[in-house]
């Protein structure tokens, strides 16, 4: 049997934190930023942690370390 291969896409995108939340980027942040006030922008770079237990603990699995 051969071994499990990480998600070379999810390990780009997402952390898991001491604790053991999964940490992700904020959307919104690539292009047409000049519409965009400099305090939404300011918001977008602090990065959200994953809305459901569901989600992250597939993530976690996805990049198993």
């Amino acid at each position: 049997m051969p071994k499990m291969r990480s998600h070379s896409g999810a390990k780009k995108r997402f952390r898991v934190t001491a604790s053991g939340r999964v940490k992700r980027g904020q959307q919104g942040k690539n292009h047409i930023l000049t519409k965009k006030s400099s305090k939404r922008k300011m918001a977008l770079r602090q990065g959200a942690y994953m809305g459901s237990d569901k989600e992250a603990a597939t993530i976690r699995n996805m990049i198993q370390k």
